[in-house]
């Protein structure tokens, strides 16, 4: 398992930008999928984005290509850049990787968004 820590949330307005930063204490490149995952209060976590170790990258269909995930494999980092913010995509955003087994077994604790309307 790798170490993983979130950085980058913040208050934005709607329509405004974000970037949320994931760094691991350890080596992605071993890492098949990395994803980020977010919860809105009274709702269950939800998947937002994943990149393979060769950077192919999935969406979930309610971003509507508002949101794009990259990964740097050589500084262990996995990024999330969202832009046209809007108030429904607050909550906590957590990153996390798939472990052999293939389930999302390495978390971070999370960072909060909050967009304003």
């Amino acid at each position: 398992q790798v170490q993983l820590v979130e950085s980058g949330g913040g208050l934005v307005q709607a329509g405004g930008s974000l970037r949320l930063s994931c760094a691991a204490s350890g080596s992605i490149s071993i890492v098949n999928v990395m994803g980020w995952f977010r919860q809105a209060p009274g709702r269950a976590r939800e998947l937002v984005a994943t990149i393979t170790s060769g950077g192919r990258t999935t969406y979930a269909a309610f971003l509507q290509g508002r949101f794009v995930l990259s990964r740097d494999n050589a500084k262990n980092t996995v990024d999330l850049q969202m832009n046209s913010l809007k108030p429904e995509d607050t909550g906590v955003y957590y990153c996390a990787a798939q472990g052999t087994l293939g389930s999302f077994d390495s978390w971070g604790q999370g960072t909060q968004v909050t967009v304003s309307s």
